[in-house]
């Protein structure tokens, strides 16, 4: 029997963070005092502690431009834009969500105005939309975050989490809720080996589903359970400040998100969401991203300590069309599956 358990912890530690799919929404105001009248609205599923320090970042640079934050799970965040859509106006300026399945989404929507950024030159095209209406900027792996204190031999399989001596130890987020999760659950049943044959056999040998990728986490961190599916970046950071975490790159590969950027069609803030944009994919805002953990898009900002490169990865991957078309029918399955609500 699976466990299905949406838990929330609030806090600012590192444990509870929610990578693309966290735990509580919240919004606040920041940056100086607005002389100039421009205003920009930011809708995110960055950990806050993440939002937060980019904005403060931000206005170092643009003082002159007040930013005010919403910030929930991906999935929470576009039903929030597609509600404030249908009653005929969009209060988001920006938006930065988890995968570029979201963001084809939106764009299919209409929701999404092309900008050519400058900086766009010193990211991949591979990581651009070939109309500009979003960019990635960073690359999250979901790997096996593992409790060394619980687990002797490392696995180095997806399939390992079906063995019968890691019943019940397993821990993932929900594609219900997170973005990050509803990608993987889109790409790797669609990879030869694992297909929806991977998830029922999860489900089989009691995996125990949370809300976000921070909670997951955090039970693994903590002793609970001994197996996480989780982004790269936020179970490197917990083995940096000491938590019994290993971090396993599985043999059959790893999906990667990018957690991309776009400015909306209804925003009214055209130059000061610009001046965002961009400065997300600067240098200066690739060091910072590096500097909270993440594997950045440029290749002039080295990687943080504990992450592989992108040149590294072995990356699974599906075209992006169909991975949109089929999401609800994927997250239903998922559902069907686990008993996940």
């Amino acid at each position: 029997m699976k466990k299905v358990l949406f838990a929330f912890t609030a806090g600012a530690s590192l444990l509870t963070l929610a990578a693309c799919g966290g735990s509580a929404e919240s919004e606040a105001d920041s940056g100086d005092t607005n002389s100039s009248g421009e205003e920009l609205s930011f809708y995110t599923s960055q950990p806050d502690e993440d939002a937060n320090a980019l904005i403060e970042a931000f206005n170092e640079a643009h003082p002159d431009i007040e930013v005010s934050l919403y910030r929930s799970g991906t999935e929470e965040v576009v039903s929030k834009v597609q509600a404030e859509n249908q009653a005929g106006a969009v209060e988001a300026d920006v938006l930065l969500l988890a995968d570029s399945v979201t963001f084809e989404s939106l764009k299919e929507q209409d929701l999404l105005q092309s900008y050519d950024s400058p900086e766009a030159e010193n990211i991949s095209e591979e990581f651009i939309d070939p109309d500009q209406m979003y960019y990635g900027t960073k690359a999250m792996a979901t790997i096996l975050a593992v409790n060394t204190n619980e687990v002797e031999e490392l696995p180095s399989s997806w399939k390992d989490l079906s063995a019968e001596e890691t019943a019940g130890q397993t821990v993932m987020p929900s594609p219900l809720y997170s973005g990050a999760a509803a990608y993987n659950a889109g790409v790797m049943s669609r990879e030869e080996g694992l297909e929806w044959d991977f998830f029922e056999n999860l489900s089989d040998n009691d995996v125990t589903i949370v809300q976000g990728n921070g909670g997951a986490l955090q039970s693994v961190a903590s002793g609970e359970k001994s197996y996480a599916m989780v982004v790269d970046f936020i179970a490197a950071n917990a083995k940096a400040e000491g938590s019994p975490v290993e971090l396993v790159y599985p043999e059959e590969g790893v999906p990667v998100i990018t957690e991309p950027v776009g400015i909306t069609e209804a925003s009214d803030n055209v130059e000061a969401s610009q001046a965002f944009v961009d400065f997300i994919l600067s240098e200066e805002g690739q060091t910072l991203a590096a500097d909270m953990g993440y594997t950045p898009l440029r290749d002039d900002v080295e990687v943080p300590e504990g992450l592989k490169t992108m040149d590294e990865l072995q990356i699974m991957s599906q075209d992006v069309k169909t991975l949109l078309d089929s999401r609800e029918e994927d997250k239903t399955t998922f559902s069907d599956i686990t008993g996940a609500q």
